[in-house]
């Protein structure tokens, strides 16, 4: 396994495979790397014959007073979780690298989605589907990932790019950027992986203390109580998204951003849930740390929630 900081080499090196006819996977990252992301390795090494993981705690995708200073990193671990899971190259570049001009004490105090660094002035945005749910949250959020990925993409080269359910949103941003700008790269949609108990598996986990842990599983429950209604019957949006609103409103520690059933193409709202594809979508602040979970409908595979 080969570890590679510079954008330049990293091309260099995927230019290399595809003259020798290999395929290229890519995983990208913000490294902490958990069984949710090794799932999608998984994936990739089925999917092609050369498998980049990238690991770039992106500055453009965080807000105001988000955690860009403190985010988990663990090189050292992450290395050897690639290592012992058939990864074949890290690409792990320094945020200057990826965006000529970044100046880190400025960007990470004022957190970088709000301004360009001097020397770089392309990003991407779309005006749809980024400006409901988490992209309302989250102000030039979706912004920062749609430009990293594209960058990835032109760097990496890969044939295939694999992505969780759990960031179901950025999910379909992905797809629509890849349809809509020509990008020559398979998207690839992997489950959810939980925890045992049932709670999304994620990097920002470990900010939460143990009665935190404890409450986080009101997530997974306002699932499966939007799931056990939807299979009761229960069609009208509004009275799942009260129901769900309800359990979780009864942990001290939570605060909802939003509770949401929306379309699963456009994530427009949905007020009623006919024959089409929805899913249930949820942002939560258990304490500090802002959790994410959502659940399709009628076909829930891709959320991996386990039944009651």
């Amino acid at each position: 396994m080969q570890i590679i900081n510079s954008p330049v080499e990293m091309q260099q090196a995927a230019l290399a495979l595809r003259r020798q006819g290999r395929t290229i996977g890519l995983v990208p990252t913000m490294g902490f790397l958990h069984a949710g992301h090794l799932s999608l390795v998984e994936i990739a090494r089925r999917e092609s014959d050369a498998v980049v993981l990238s690991i770039f705690v992106n500055p453009r995708q965080f807000g105001p007073h988000e955690d860009l200073a403190k985010y988990p990193r663990d090189l050292e671990r992450d290395s050897a979780l690639c290592r012992r899971n058939g990864v074949d190259y890290i690409f792990n570049p320094p945020p200057g690298a990826m965006y000529p001009g970044y100046a880190p004490d400025r960007s990470e105090s004022r957190s970088s989605a709000a301004a360009s660094p001097a020397g770089y002035g392309v990003f991407l945005d779309e005006n749809d589907i980024s400006k409901r749910l988490c992209g309302a949250s989250r102000p030039g959020h979706f912004s920062g990932v749609l430009t990293v990925v594209a960058k990835l993409f032109n760097i990496v080269l890969p044939d295939a790019a694999v992505f969780g359910q759990k960031d179901a949103q950025q999910a379909a941003l992905i797809e629509r950027m890849v349809a809509d700008l020509n990008c020559p790269v398979k998207i690839i949609r992997a489950p959810i992986v939980r925890e045992k108990d049932g709670l999304a598996m994620s990097s920002r986990n470990v900010y939460l203390s143990a009665a935190e842990r404890a409450d986080a599983l009101c997530l997974s429950r306002a699932l499966k109580l939007a799931r056990r209604l939807y299979r009761a019957g229960e069609r009208d949006c509004g009275a799942i998204m009260r129901a769900m609103a309800a359990l979780v409103g009864k942990v001290e520690s939570a605060r909802i951003d939003y509770i949401e059933i929306v379309g699963a193409h456009d994530f427009k709202p949905v007020r009623d849930a006919g024959p089409g594809a929805i899913v249930a979508m949820l942002a939560v602040r258990i304490g500090n740390t802002r959790l994410i979970d959502n659940l399709p409908l009628p076909d829930d595979r891709l959320s991996n929630l386990p039944e009651e």
